[in-house]
């Protein structure tokens, strides 16, 4: 039997969007606040792409010294914007451009924010009291997020609010895509397992988890035959007839032995059953 993916294409399991939002927009307007606004001005976020920030920075010795505080950075972005997925940063020499209402300034020693409630402190004298500086306020806002009652995920360390699950929302949504991708899979291949069986080997699987993606998966199936029919024609792997197979066998919730001829013209029709199974050699 072929892969899922072969056979199921483009298609992936749908996630849980939480904005439409442009996530490199968002980070980028509130930059200074995640990392304050002498570092705000030398450097800026510019793209995001398989959970790495690309930041762009004044100079490469901007881009040295913050790779130092690259950890500290993205626990700031998680805690500040848990929905965006940013696992690593990535810094290359590039343009920055001033932020709204705020001068650019020239190159200076890396530095930090400033304490919350307190006056605004000189700018460093030296880019290790800079980063010193940085890592203090992240401890010092993590300490007031844990005295609230906040804690850390489990699997990245962003901080989660009171009251919610172990797991961030980015580590949440990887979790679930893990978790879909694997039942999929599994839908596809042992069609006839059915939910307990399922459940077996996957962890903490629900019956409305299992019966939402066995609803999808129909769905994506069936588009994929009906196109088939549309054109009167098979792929020239055939990939249609191995899904086809999983189609009866998870729509009709039979096991294997109880499928009859009958059985797959019912559930296909005519038309399908024919182009599928009508002649041995499909072009």
């Amino acid at each position: 039997m072929k892969a899922l993916s072969d056979a199921l294409g483009e298609w992936a399991p749908s996630a849980h969007p939480s904005s439409h939002a442009d996530p490199v927009a968002q980070l980028a307007a509130g930059w200074p606040e995640i990392v304050g606004d002498e570092i705000a001005r030398n450097s800026m976020p510019v793209r995001l792409a398989d959970e790495t920030l690309s930041v762009a920075t004044r100079s490469s010795s901007w881009s040295q010294e913050l790779s130092f505080l690259a950890d500290r950075i993205v626990a700031a972005v998680r805690a500040r914007f848990p929905q965006t997925p940013v696992r690593q940063l990535r810094f290359k020499v590039g343009t920055i451009s001033a932020p709204r209402g705020r001068p650019a300034a020239p190159a200076a020693a890396p530095p930090v924010r400033p304490p919350r409630g307190g006056a605004k402190p000189a700018p460093s004298a030296t880019a290790a009291e800079s980063l010193a500086r940085f890592r203090a306020g992240v401890e010092a806002d993590r300490r007031a997020k844990r005295a609230s009652g906040w804690k850390e995920c489990s699997s990245c360390g962003a901080s989660i609010a009171p009251g919610d699950g172990s797991l961030c929302i980015t580590c949440t949504n990887a979790r679930t895509q893990r978790r879909t991708g694997q039942v999929a899979r599994l839908l596809y291949e042992a069609p006839w397992l059915g939910y307990a069986a399922t459940a077996a080997l996957v962890d903490e699987l629900t019956p409305g988890e299992y019966d939402e993606i066995r609803s999808i998966l129909l769905s994506r199936w069936w588009d994929a035959l009906t196109k088939a029919v549309q054109s009167k024609r098979l792929s020239r792997d055939g990939r249609e007839r191995s899904i086809a197979s999983s189609y009866v066998l998870l729509k009709s919730k039979l096991a294997p032995e109880e499928i009859r001829p009958a059985t797959v013209r019912d559930v296909l029709g005519d038309e399908l059953h024919q182009l599928i199974y009508g002649t041995e050699t499909q072009t």
